[in-house]
């Protein structure tokens, strides 16, 4: 996704109205048209950052974003948002995740990804279970959500070929 993709129906699926955004960032906050060009200008420029649209047919209906990339360690988060509501619930989120792993491995030959979820959003740790990737732990209290602790499970995923490779 470029800068020029960023059209109004990208920009609300990062708007926070029905709060669906509680579970995307550690903050729940919206974000701006501002912040999106921001961070995919920065992406680019650093090439450490990649967003890429979901679509059903030519509609998108929410995004991928694969970084930051630590190009070191050849690690990276990867993060799915299904920001059409109207699609929520339909399995897509597990698809999302296995494109966008495929992609991080193919393309941009990450060695491992990683993210974390809220541990009472079961739909999103289904979803990358599902697509191949494996719970590595539970960060007890992790965040604090409306005036309580609550738990953080980490979820990661091994690029194959990198764990296949000779280390010798």
């Amino acid at each position: 996704m470029h800068p020029s993709d960023l059209d109004e129906r990208i920009v609300r699926f990062y708007e926070n109205r029905d709060g669906h955004l509680r579970y995307f960032s550690g903050s729940g906050h919206s974000f701006s048209r501002e912040d999106l060009l921001r961070d995919i200008e920065m992406g680019e420029q650093n090439q450490n950052v990649f967003y890429y649209m979901i679509m059903d047919e030519d509609t998108p209906i929410g995004t991928v974003k694969i970084g930051p990339i630590d190009k070191r360690n050849m690690t990276s988060d990867l993060v799915t948002l299904i920001g059409d509501r109207a699609y929520a619930g339909r399995g897509l989120g597990a698809e999302a995740v296995r494109l966008g792993t495929e992609i991080a491995f193919e393309r941009h030959g990450i060695r491992r990804l990683h993210t974390g979820a809220y541990a009472e959003n079961e739909a999103s740790i289904r979803a990358y279970v599902k697509a191949g990737w494996f719970i590595e732990c539970r960060m007890r209290e992790f965040y604090f959500v409306g005036g309580k602790p609550m738990d953080r499970v980490a979820l990661a995923c091994l690029n194959p070929r990198w764990s296949e490779a000779d280390p010798g």
